[in-house]
């Protein structure tokens, strides 16, 4: 039902701001400029996104078969069962959904986005094949959406390119403090989930897990940190890609080892990609449009210098309102968000405290409306429950860890 109200309010809000526009502003163009936004946004998310995206998941969900007939991915949830069989209980231990999540988190977490995304709407479906309501998202489903909204990235390799073409002086200035938010906002999500799930996380393998990756990703940290910027970047694109080349080789060898009619194997998992991203289209149209009409009608404006106001009144200091655009996009819209954050560097500069804040909101946080709407509209649940307030949650997080970095880092 949350998803109802929020998808009817970005209308309704759009329409009775253009509204007041048109009256008491005189702006005759308003309408006009939502209703063109609306066909546009039709358009991209038909063509600039489901349809893109039916190659990439038709290839990865072929591997994704090999690499279950392989073994590949029940060795991998038997890797992470300890931990996820913790946070997840109602996925059974060797259950494939297991290895499927890990393939996602960790495309993520090396920018990955064209492999996470396959990945973890095959996760999504394997988690749906346990839920016993359907149309409503279950435990797990809700604690996969929030964990992957909360973005976590070991380098935000996309952000950094685009403060070099600005000019920055290091644009991987910014890539520690965006780490360490999305480690935050991951982490706190996931305990917040848990609270409301009633599970238990204080226990020797839920702690040990996250003292693990901990240490794992401050091992990472002080590695990069010795390395200058052309280095960091080379490391991070030779990494992602060697990775996602070292799990395609992987699960070739595992399935030639088993004898695995590898080809016909391929083919009968690819033949899912192009049904799934058929059946997302409806849910992306409707998702994109609404959030189109809630900007273009100036919505979004007004809330910025609403918020602008309030902090304001505070008497503390209220140089990151300026950057608070791009956090306030990024949940609805990535390209949005890029965009404001690009017309922030430009306007007060790449290496200013509102140009790498604004870097950073859009490294610690994802498009959560964007992603409600993917995974859940795949598997056709329709009942979200929880999952978007948490979600949202995960980004407020990220933002709020976001600003206290940007000022220890840059202010």
């Amino acid at each position: 039902m949350a998803l109802n109200y929020i998808w009817v309010a970005f209308f309704i809000i759009a329409f009775l701001v253009a509204l007041a526009k048109l009256i008491f502003l005189g702006d005759t163009e308003i309408f006009k400029i939502i209703v063109e936004g609306l066909f546009d946004s039709s358009k991209v998310a038909v063509m600039d996104i489901a349809l893109p995206l039916a190659g990439v998941m038709t290839f990865f969900l072929g591997l994704l078969n090999i690499g279950e007939k392989a073994g590949a991915i029940n060795f991998l949830a038997r890797i992470i069962s300890p931990f996820f069989h913790k946070l997840f209980p109602e996925v059974p231990k060797d259950h494939p959904a297991n290895g499927q999540m890990i393939m996602n988190f960790s495309a993520n977490m090396l920018g990955l986005d064209n492999a996470a995304t396959p990945f973890g709407l095959k996760a999504m479906a394997s988690l749906q094949e346990l839920n016993p309501t359907k149309e409503t998202a279950s435990n797990a489903q809700i604690m996969f959406l929030v964990l992957h909204t909360s973005g976590l990235t070991i380098i935000p390799l996309s952000v950094m390119a685009q403060r070099a073409i600005l000019g920055a002086k290091d644009p991987s200035d910014i890539f520690i403090p965006c780490l360490i938010a999305t480690y935050v906002a991951t982490v706190v999500s996931m305990i917040a989930v848990a609270i409301k799930q009633r599970i238990n996380l204080m226990n020797s393998t839920v702690i040990g897990w996250l003292s693990g990756v901990t240490s794992l990703i401050a091992l990472i940290l002080w590695f990069l940190s010795t390395k200058t910027k052309e280095e960091i970047e080379v490391i991070s694109k030779v990494t992602g890609n060697l990775v996602l080349m070292l799990i395609v080789v992987s699960f070739l060898l595992g399935a030639m080892r088993k004898k695995v009619d590898i080809f016909d194997a391929f083919i009968e998992g690819a033949k899912g990609g192009f049904e799934t991203s058929v059946r997302i289209i409806p849910y992306l149209v409707g998702m994109l449009v609404a959030i189109s009409a809630f900007r273009n009608s100036g919505a979004m404006d007004y809330m910025i210098d609403g918020f602008k106001y309030v902090f304001s009144l505070t008497g503390l200091n209220t140089e990151f309102t300026d950057a608070l655009p791009v956090a306030l996009m990024r949940p609805l819209s990535g390209s949005g968000s890029r965009a404001l954050m690009i017309d922030a560097m430009k306007q007060f500069g790449p290496d200013s405290f509102v140009g790498r804040l604004a870097c950073m909101f859009q490294g610690a946080a994802d498009t959560t409306f964007y992603i409600v709407a993917l995974y859940f509209g795949s598997v056709g649940i329709r009942n979200s429950r929880y999952a978007i307030p948490f979600g949202l949650f995960a980004d407020l997080m990220g933002i709020i860890a976001g600003i206290a970095l940007g000022y220890f880092f840059f202010h």
